[in-house]
């Protein structure tokens, strides 16, 4: 792996300025302190995504951040798309994305396993041939009362979170630089609570 051998690091959301603010677009949200962090703009791409790229250090590795036009559910087609392109094996896709089953304001990382019920996740396991490949999980809390997964997700976050929002959009993207720099086990020591 040579350093220019890029990391291919896909924010999941839902296309269209109406989404942008929802629970659901965190992911992408996270992406976007990305692009700040290496000096890069999203412009349109082929695959069916909007992309920006850079190095986080000058000589550091080379960062693709892409976030798919499609809608979360058909992820997949853009995300594999993309790493047909840049040629990146799976062994160096990360992608961040809204986890329902994770307290508000808390990242979690891990590599394959299930989906967890996310359409997103889902298709993109489908469309790669794999779900082994890493996952920065951005916790976004349970509805109140009851409330269906599917409104929740789709609404923009309330003004307490907003508070708290931007600190928890730096975490994911410092998980995301962990990941890169020194592998899945450092950055899971760091955001993972201590097992008692």
């Amino acid at each position: 792996m040579g350093i220019n051998d890029p990391w291919l690091i896909v924010g999941l959301g839902n296309p269209g300025t109406q989404y942008a603010g929802t629970r659901h677009n965190v992911g992408q949200m996270a992406l976007d302190v990305l692009a700040d962090r290496i000096g890069s703009r999203f412009s349109r791409h082929r695959t069916n995504s909007t992309v920006a790229e850079g190095r986080v250090a000058p000589g550091g590795v080379r960062y693709v951040l892409a976030k798919p036009n499609s809608f979360m559910n058909l992820s997949g087609g853009p995300t594999s798309q993309l790493l047909d392109f840049y040629d990146v094996g799976l062994d160096r896709l990360i992608v961040l994305h809204d986890e329902l089953d994770i307290p508000y304001d808390t990242i979690r990382l891990k590599r394959g396993g299930g989906h967890g019920g996310h359409n997103g996740i889902r298709d993109i396991a489908a469309a790669a041939g794999s779900p082994d490949f890493v996952r920065v999980r951005i916790g976004i809390g349970r509805p109140p009362g009851r409330m269906a997964a599917a409104d929740f997700v789709l609404r923009d976050f309330g003004s307490t979170e907003r508070d708290t929002l931007p600190n928890l959009l730096e975490d994911a993207a410092d998980a995301v630089e962990l990941v890169v720099d020194q592998g899945l086990e450092p950055a899971q020591q760091k955001f993972h609570p201590p097992k008692v």
